[in-house]
């Protein structure tokens, strides 16, 4: 059950994680990273691995685009 709700939680930060990486809407990522962090947490803790997987892509595209952005933009 924590793997299918930490799946949604990574595909609603997926979600919000495309408008973000338009121009001047990369703040958008600085939400996207808790809802996906939170979907990692509970995705470490169900025996499969694949909803903390999928997160743990999310946090890393946001990331990406946060350093290519400054943090800001």
């Amino acid at each position: 059950m924590l793997n299918i709700i930490s799946i949604l939680l990574g595909l609603v930060a997926l979600v919000l994680a495309i408008p973000s990486a338009i121009p001047l809407l990369g703040w958008g990522n600085w939400i996207v990273l808790p809802i996906a962090i939170l979907g990692a947490g509970l995705g470490a803790l169900s025996r499969s691995n694949h909803g903390r997987n999928f997160c743990l892509v999310v946090i890393v595209i946001a990331v990406i685009r946060l350093s290519l952005g400054g943090g800001i933009l």
